[in-house]
């Protein structure tokens, strides 16, 4: 099938004989999209796994919490999300369009807008129930690849975010990449990167610091091995990103990307949340079971 698809498309591969589109399932009055199936498998799966990292001993918290968490955290992600978009990328709607900042079927999601969000949804739940905010952020940080596989999947799949024009062999042959009557060039799948290092590569990266090694007794070092990986595969698939439209400018004024100037911080916030963990370590009491863990 790939081969035929392949000489089909002549060097590279053309997106649309791919056959796919944004839209999941149509009923008529209502679509529904691929990307809002991303969202909704990213916190039902990562839901899932944290209750299985809550049954090992040492938990920070119990699996009430964790149902509470679910709630909070939806509505971290989806309004800090939305509104470091707005602030980050497209400031201007604030004053020319503030209505269309509740489109969000209209896309426009930021991802560091979403850690923000979420990392204030931890630090709610946790002053309400009397918990340790960093220690659930930890467990937290594990199952976040879940959402960004899926995420960076459903933009493949709705032919957004592509990558830069190249000669690789891999490249594919995006539509409306460029002003019409000239001739797209073929392109990254830079979504399919980031899918692979933000997504399965963390994933893989936490699951050993997680289940091999005595890390989730130290407060802050998941999160901090979590926001350190995303901040250096995220800065690397930028150099093979197109940039954003509206902020080519910051391109040519400093040679990086938005998306690698916010991922600065979470690397030097990283590195200082994994070098700080140790001193940080603590006799746990978990909230749910009985085992103590020094």
């Amino acid at each position: 099938m790939l081969l035929h698809l392949l000489a089909a498309a002549g060097d590279h591969l053309q997106f649309k004989d791919l056959g796919l589109s944004p839209v999941a399932l149509s009923l008529g009055f209502f679509d529904i999209k691929w990307y809002s199936l991303a969202y909704i498998a990213g916190i039902l799966i990562g839901w899932w796994y944290l209750l299985k990292l809550l049954a090992q001993p040492g938990a920070p918290m119990a699996r009430r919490h964790a149902d509470d968490l679910v709630f909070y955290a939806t509505l971290g992600i989806i309004l800090g999300g939305r509104l470091g978009y707005v602030l980050f990328y497209a400031p201007n709607m604030i004053v020319e369009a503030p209505l269309q900042i509740i489109r969000l079927w209209d896309g426009g999601m930021s991802f560091h807008g979403g850690v923000i969000g979420t990392t204030v949804a931890i630090i709610l739940l946790a002053r309400r129930h009397g918990l340790n905010w960093l220690r659930i952020h930890d467990y937290v940080a594990c199952v976040a690849p879940f959402g960004l596989f899926f995420g960076r999947l459903a933009n493949f799949v709705n032919g957004e975010l592509w990558g830069k024009p190249t000669g690789v062999p891999w490249g594919i042959v995006f539509r409306n990449t460029v002003e019409v009557g000239t001739v797209e060039p073929a392109r990254h799948p830079s979504q399919l990167y980031e899918a692979g290092l933000e997504g399965l590569l963390l994933f893989a990266v936490l699951w050993f610091f997680f289940w091999r090694t005595d890390s989730r007794y130290q407060p802050g070092k998941l999160v901090g091995i979590f926001v350190l990986g995303y901040g250096l595969c995220r800065f690397f698939v930028e150099f093979f990103r197109e940039p954003d439209a509206q902020l080519v400018w910051l391109v040519d004024a400093t040679g990086l990307h938005m998306g690698q100037w916010l991922c600065i911080p979470m690397i030097a916030g990283g590195i200082y949340l994994i070098a700080t963990a140790n001193r940080r370590r603590q006799r746990v009491e978990p909230i749910a079971g009985s085992e103590s863990v020094a």
